[in-house]
């Protein structure tokens, strides 16, 4: 709407309007907070919108031919605000005054000093203390993927064969936000279903080719670039690229993902990470959700990891002593990139210098072999430097020690003597006058000043300049106090200056260390997972786990589960088998499952795991259909879900992966179900998979395969009703077990009893239906039917299968 602005009047926009007017239309998707004094101010619609976003009164800003609507928000709240917008979906655009209100000639200068989208923030106030992604897509030869952190500077990238692939990994990574290439954003079916899926932020950006590689993926990282530059300004601070190969992980889709609560809770509030999470840095805990996000498949990187877990378990000390200096570890990760983009303020920089004293002490722990970057020469500049205590902005001044510039020490002793100079005044004039109550005070407005109360007023001496009256005294200046106090202005400006020019020397020099900041932060960071995983593993009876070629999990428990309620270990042994798990819905079938996929996702994470014992094969993947992850909201039907699901692990598991399965078929009739299940079940028996399947159809259990196992949860009826053991033991449930739970659950007596009769007359019935079909078919002789007899005979055939009396067939 170039140039207009809502609001009434025949205007023309008074100036201030029109320079806002003018930013606004340079930044047309994002919402300009335009800065005015104290306030970052929005007009027109806007200010509507800022107003209905944060509930805020609007009110009107009038000039004598317009007036338009106007909201605003306190600067020193500024970041509660911008949080609070950036999570509603707004970009941000902050304009700020470039200029003192007191030099300008005329309008105040403003500029956009600051470009806010939730996938490319630096502020740490404003991120998140996970790692917060901006992502891009593009198409060609397959999908290119890539992600960008800002924050940190890591910049990796891959490309995907399949779009569930292409999902799978977005989900891995949640991004605060995605740009989408143009191919993609006009394409309305993928929209909607994109945006279905990942309710985030959706951005345009120049999808220009950058780097080496598949077009897809040079499209993405352009696009990635462009965009960050954009919002930064300019200036970035990135890591090499690294082409990552999801396969080089373990396959974890996003049905797994969800199903396991690996990161989200489905319901409750608990998760693996919650669980797991005894980091004691940030960038310890972007690490940790790294491991988890990717888990690993070859053994020797996984044995050295559980290598360091195991010193840190064995080593109660160490761990204590570890956990103890890392907590008072600042963000290095993010501060190293804030100094490359000269973004760290005098904070950052205290909290770099308390950072670096614990190394000393961390390496004194762990010896030499930690292989900590030696810091220590940064460490002592920035104590001689910094005072204790550093303000947030240079422009507060006061932050650099006494004695560690000269010409800075030189001008504070020149303004300290300035400063004497009023106060010696004070004793001087008292003599010199005889006014006893004569003090020498000091404000904003006037400056400094000799104050007299009304009973001396006759012995003030000519030469004292009024300059004003209040009710009881006068306040009067002398031509020498004016000269001293534009020295004492002019030394504290000169201060000012030299503070900023020692700082930015300063922060130069922590600058050239960025790089070696970065390893410190990389060691750290493992330092705390594994400290925090031995952590979690003394604290809740984890071992750790060996690996082999089969799986033997004793005393297996949930991880999670055993934090909210008192829990029964079980055991479970497989090699390439098709386990089936039956028992009651309520027994614990689906824990069972996934307690099982989550030991082996922490054990190739790098973690012990919850057992007394655990062999386990590395698995190239775990592959999960279970509950409810039901793409209602997408239109599907539960069974259609189901089957997608089914279908993507018959498309992808191979004998090395662990399959789950929940009660697969229920979406459908029960004979469809018993089908597709049995179908399901031999595909899997075919491809040898490690697969289990809890399941309540019975004729499961008798199929006829060689490496079909059977286990049941038990569940036993006392006298107080109902108790689950949800203890796994070998064969199958007892076949009545559904009319049995009907009884516990308080069913009338008379129609459990009369459901067992159903049960028994249905299955005899059944069974000697069987019998008779048998009979009938082997007295025949094809040969001698004619087709019509044929018919009739199939009629008959289905009749008797179904159990129903001959005498009521038609025909």
């Amino acid at each position: 709407m170039g140039g207009m602005l809502k609001g009434e009047g025949p205007g023309p926009l008074p100036p201030l309007l029109q320079q806002y007017v003018e930013l606004r239309d340079q930044y047309p998707d994002y919402l300009l907070l335009f800065q005015v004094g104290d306030f970052y101010e929005c007009f027109g619609e806007d200010a509507e919108r800022l107003a209905r976003a944060l509930g805020l009164v609007l009110t009107h800003k009038t000039s004598k031919d317009f007036t338009t609507p106007m909201a605003g928000i306190p600067i020193r709240a500024f970041e509660a605000y911008a949080e609070r917008l950036l999570k509603m979906g707004f970009r941000l655009a902050v304009a700020d005054q470039v200029e003192p209100a007191e030099e300008a000639e005329g309008l105040v200068r403003r500029e956009v000093t600051q470009l806010l989208t939730p996938g490319t923030l630096l502020q740490e106030s404003l991120l998140p203390r996970e790692a917060n992604y901006l992502a891009a897509i593009a198409t060609g030869d397959g999908w290119g993927l890539a992600f960008l952190d800002v924050s940190t500077g890591e910049f990796k990238g891959t490309v995907l064969k399949s779009k569930s692939a292409l999902y799978d990994e977005l989900f891995r990574h949640r991004p605060a936000e995605v740009l989408l290439a143009p191919e993609l954003l006009e394409n309305g079916a993928f929209l909607d279903e994109f945006r279905k899926r990942f309710p985030v932020m959706l951005s345009e950006a120049p999808f220009e080719p950058e780097g080496e590689g598949p077009l897809a993926l040079r499209r993405a990282r352009g696009a990635l670039l462009a965009y960050a530059r954009r919002t930064q300004g300019g200036a970035l601070s990135l890591q090499p690229f690294r082409f990552y190969d999801p396969g080089a992980f373990m396959r974890l889709p996003e049905a797994t993902l969800r199903a396991l609560e690996v990161f989200e809770p489905l319901r409750g509030q608990d998760t693996l990470f919650s669980v797991l999470d005894e980091t004691r840095t940030a960038p310890g805990r972007r690490l940790l959700q790294s491991w988890l996000r990717h888990p690993l498949l070859e053994r020797g990187p996984l044995e050295a990891r559980l290598d360091r877990v195991e010193r840190f378990v064995r080593e109660g000390a160490l761990r204590e002593g570890v956990r103890r200096l890392l907590y008072r570890l600042a963000d290095l990760e993010r501060l190293a990139t804030r100094l490359e983009l000269g973004r760290a303020s005098p904070k950052d920089l205290g909290a770099l210098r308390r950072s670096l004293q614990i190394l000393p002490e961390l390496r004194a722990l762990l010896g030499e072999e930690a292989g900590l970057p030696d810091l220590s020469p940064l460490k002592e500049e920035l104590e001689a430097a910094l005072v204790e205590d550093p303000p947030l902005k240079v422009s507060e001044g006061g932050l650099i020690r006494e004695g560690y510039d000269p010409d800075l020490d030189a001008l504070r002793a020149a303004r300290r003597e300035g400063v004497a100079y009023f106060l010696e005044l004070e004793e001087r004039e008292r003599e010199r006058t005889g006014i006893p109550t004569l003090k020498v005070g000091y404000n904003a407005v006037f400056g400094y000043y000799l104050e007299v109360t009304r009973p001396y007023y006759a012995r003030v001496p000519k030469e004292y300049r009024p300059v004003q009256t209040l009710k009881d005294r006068q306040r009067y200046t002398l031509p020498e106090m004016k000269e001293r106090e534009r020295e004492v202005y002019r030394l504290e400006a000169l201060i000012r200056r030299r503070e900023e020019e020692v700082f930015l020397e300063v922060r130069e020099r922590a600058k050239r260390q960025a790089e070696a900041l970065r390893e410190a932060a990389r060691i750290l960071a493992e330092l705390d997972v594994y400290a925090a995983l031995a952590e979690v593993a003394v604290r809740y009876g984890y071992v750790r786990p060996r690996f082999g070629d089969r799986l033997q999990i004793r005393a297996g428990r949930h991880p999670v589960v055993e934090r909210r309620t008192e829990f029964v270990p079980n055991d479970l042994e497989m090699a390439h088998e098709l386990v089936l798990v039956t028992g009651p819905n309520m027994a614990g079938k689906s824990t069972f499952l996934r307690q099982t996929a989550l030991i082996a996702l922490l054990a190739q994470a790098g973690s012990f795991v919850p057992a007394e014992e655990a062999h386990l094969p590395l698995f190239d993947g775990i592959y999960t259909r279970i509950g409810a992850s039901d793409d209602l909201a997408g239109g599907k039907s539960t069974f259609m879900v189901e089957m997608e699901e089914v279908a993507l692990i018959l498309k992808e598991a191979t004998e090395n992966s662990l399959v789950l399965l929940d009660e697969v078929g229920r979406g459908t009739s029960s004979l469809d179900g018993v089908a597709i299940a049995t179908a399901v079940a031999e595909a899997l028996h075919e491809r040898r998979a490690y697969t289990l399947f809890a399941t309540h159809y019975f004729e499961l259990t008798a199929l006829g395969l060689p490496r079909l196992k059977n286990l049941h949860v038990a569940a036993r009826e006392e006298a107080g009703g109902l108790v689950f053991y949800h203890q796994v033991l070998p064969g199958p449930a007892s076949k009545s077990y559904g009319v049995e739970v009907a009884a516990m659950a308080g069913l009338p007596k008379e129609v459990v009893a009369r459901a067992r009769a159903l049960l028994q007359a249905m299955a005899a019935r059944r069974e000697g239906a069987l019998d008779a079909v048998l009979e009938r078919l082997l007295a025949l002789d094809p040969d001698r039917l004619t087709p019509l007899e044929a018919l009739r005979l199939l009629q008959e055939l289905k009749a008797l299968a179904l159990g129903a009396p001959l005498d009521t067939m038609k025909g």
